[in-house]
């Protein structure tokens, strides 16, 4: 590749180094140079151009992007259309992204021209999450290199792929002891259901019994009965020792204990065990909270059937300080509030009474579960312990439909009066102190937790004072992240519309961020739910 100035007369079929703007003319970097091109360059007085051209035996940017990625994507990855010398890989669905990072540290290292950036490894990601991105620096290479690329990227197994989900039923041992209120308890069931729901799991039994090592036995006797994938046990009280009650219960029902103790704050007191082929974990008393801890990392890998070893475990002390504790300040002051520190709520309104569709369709079943239960999910993935779901219309099954999700619930009076007065209901129901609210429709279930993520993100970029909303293919969707100046406009609004208006009222506040196709598709009626169920799930 030969790369420098040359004479506007000569480069025909070069390619733009630099874009290049002259009077009315605009030429972008990467633009291949035409005759007409040349012409117009020489009439406008250009005489030379800094450009490339390619030799003999040289890959152009885009093909060797291609090239790359096709070399290191395994299973559940696809890629983008390569487009000035990038590729993306992306999650084909929801799951955990496996990187052999030895083999890619090696590929960075074969040249300069070559880069490959990833996610964190076992990062989750869902449907159409972002897990590598490969770009070529220069605007070709020689083919030799992307030989040597291809080479440095074989192995036994890719050296990206992504584990899917695979469906996990587990079942939770709760002791008790005098103090513990059930309401801890009811908490802790609700906390683990909503858990599992975000790695596509569910709790499929709980067992609550007296804290001691013959209950634990019994209780995991009893689970094993019922052909779980995944025991859990927390305890009314931590373990503390591998001779602790819980330890000691898992070994009376024929289990083995593998190891106790992980370097992750939180969650040091985490406890590996199996009994039989069945792995069982002995829970951290942070794994009450919905904050992400230890026990998730764990989880996580076990939802998508990667085996768990003591040694995985000790490999996690690097990055496996997740959170400040009292005895042990932050090094420095943050310059935004933390998101705990001013909170967004998110906000599912799931009242309305589907006159176009002659049914609940909240209620309707997408992909074996109540099409409601898709977005709170989603919701919850992005944002643990500040859900607030709406109801009206049928407000009981519509609770039933969520139960075990770590959600609280309004109940809107007057939801026959329009969407307005579902927003506005649940708008009173969150006022205060909050950054803001994500306002989301409940019957919107591909509405993706990645969206809610970037939307939360972006907001926490304008620290707290934008309007966010997707974009997908040129067009706005839902769900919208209003900063909390805005509520009391939104709570002014009546009849049967949402907040739309004050887009244009602050369009200078607005801020856009991509999506996928999810943000736009609603189901008002037996068609969409019809079209709905020929589309494969995105969690």
């Amino acid at each position: 590749m030969r790369f420098g100035p040359l004479p506007v007369a000569d480069a025909e079929g070069a390619v733009l180094a630099h874009s290049l703007k002259v009077g009315a003319l605009r030429y972008p970097k990467g633009r291949r140079l035409a005759a007409a091109d040349l012409a117009d360059l020489a009439a406008a007085g250009v005489t030379e151009v800094v450009a490339v051209r390619l030799d003999a035996g040289d890959m152009a940017e885009d093909a060797a992007a291609t090239r790359v990625a096709r070399a290191i994507a395994g299973p559940g990855l696809s890629l983008t259309p390569a487009a000035t010398g990038r590729v993306n890989l992306m999650a084909e669905a929801p799951g955990l992204l496996v990187i052999n990072s030895s083999r890619l540290t090696h590929l960075n290292h074969v040249d300069e021209a070559v880069t490959v950036a990833t996610v964190a490894a076992f990062s989750p990601l869902d449907r159409g999450a972002m897990a590598a991105t490969i770009k070529i620096i220069p605007f070709a290479i020689p083919e030799d290199l992307a030989i040597r690329v291809e080479q440095a990227a074989k192995g036994d197994a890719p050296a990206l792929r992504l584990a899917r989900w695979r469906g996990i039923r587990a079942g939770l041992v709760q002791t008790r002891l005098p103090g513990l209120k059930v309401a801890t308890l009811d908490k802790t069931t609700s906390v683990t259901g909503a858990r599992l729901a975000q790695v596509g799991g569910v709790l499929a039994a709980e067992r609550r019994t007296a804290h001691d090592s013959a209950a634990v036995a019994e209780a995991l006797a009893e689970l094993s009965a019922l052909n779980l994938d995944l025991a859990l046990v927390i305890g009314a009280s931590a373990i503390t020792d591998r001779r602790d009650v819980l330890p000691t219960g898992i070994e009376r029902a024929g289990g083995q204990v593998l190891h106790f103790g992980m370097p992750v704050d939180p969650g040091n007191l985490m406890l590996l065990a199996r009994l039989g082929d069945v792995p069982v974990l002995g829970l951290p008393g942070c794994a009450r909270s919905p904050r992400v801890n230890g026990f998730d990392w764990i989880l996580q890998r076990v939802a998508a059937g990667l085996a768990v070893t003591p040694g995985d475990i000790m490999d996690m002390g690097v990055g496996g300080l997740l959170a400040d504790i009292p005895s042990r300040p932050l090094p420095r002051q943050r310059a935004v509030p933390a998101p705990a520190e001013r909170p967004v709520t998110t906000l599912v309104l799931a009242a309305g009474s589907a006159r176009r569709m002659g049914a609940n369709k909240l209620l309707a079943d997408y992909a074996s579960q109540p099409l409601v239960r898709h977005a709170v999910i989603a919701a919850l993935a992005a944002n643990p312990g500040r859900v607030t779901v709406v109801l009206g219309h049928q407000a009981a099954e519509v609770r039933a439909a969520l139960r075990g999700l770590d959600v609280r619930f309004i109940e809107a009076a007057d939801h026959a009066q329009g969407l307005s007065a579902s927003l506005k209901a649940g708008l009173a129901g969150v006022a205060g102190g909050g950054a803001g609210v994500l306002v989301c429709l409940g019957d919107m279930p591909r509405v993706t937790a990645d969206t809610h993520r970037r939307l939360l993100a972006r907001f926490d970029e304008a620290a707290g004072q934008a309007i966010v909303v997707p974009v997908a293919e040129g067009r706005r969707g839902n769900p919208v992240l209003w900063p909390a100046d805005l509520i009391p406009a939104m709570a002014a609004i009546t009849g049967d519309q949402g907040a739309r208006g004050l887009l244009a009222a602050h369009a200078d506040r607005v801020v856009e961020v991509p999506a996928d196709g999810g943000v736009h598709l609603d189901v008002d009626t037996p068609g969409a739910l019809a079209a709905l169920r020929a589309l494969e799930p995105v969690a």
